[in-house]
């Protein structure tokens, strides 16, 4: 019996998959917050930026794969993507210059260390300014962990997609192996 739906086909609606599509939609703040609890415990046992970064970057390779390349690009595009791995890095150089002037002006230290926390100029005592500094530094590597990733993800599939709609042979550029 034909029901006039010919397009539906296991669960598929004009070649989108409802379900997949879903279940990310759920499923991402959760993974996303579950990066989050492994870049602020980092410090304290397993896991740590880079980690938590790889999972955060996970969630927008789930992203392009429920809604597809375009859609993900368009809701996470490259600026936002550099500026999120430059701002990953400003933190974590940051916090160690904070560290190494501060040392050297409030607290009159002559040898300074770049990334010795106790010397952050924070009004807290120098066992909460270490674990501070810590965690600012496991922000810093977390975000730019997770945007390098979604970055060296997109990169590789908008290569792909590319040369499957360059055609046989045409792809191939001067000084590229073959």
């Amino acid at each position: 019996m034909n029901t006039g739906n010919s397009d539906r086909e296991g669960g598929k609606e004009g070649g989108k998959d409802v379900i997949v599509e879903t279940i990310s939609r759920v499923m991402v703040p959760f993974i996303q917050l579950f990066a989050l609890y492994v870049i602020m415990h980092g410090s304290s046992g397993p896991g740590g930026g880079f980690q938590g970064g790889v999972i955060f970057g996970a969630s927008f390779v789930l992203l392009v794969i429920a809604f597809g390349i375009v859609n993900a690009g368009d809701r996470f595009p490259e600026a936002v993507n550099t500026a999120l791995f430059s701002t990953g890095v400003y933190i974590y150089a940051g916090v160690g210059l904070l560290c190494l002037i501060s040392g050297i002006l409030y607290f009159g230290v002559i040898e300074a260390q770049y990334l010795n926390y106790g010397y952050l100029p924070l009004p807290v005592h120098f066992e909460e300014r270490r674990a501070l500094g810590m965690d600012f530094i496991e922000i810093g590597v977390g975000i730019t962990v997770m945007a390098v990733i979604a970055e060296i993800f997109f990169n590789l599939a908008w290569k792909k997609e590319e040369d499957e709609g360059e055609g046989e042979g045409e792809g191939i550029e001067k000084g590229e192996p073959e």
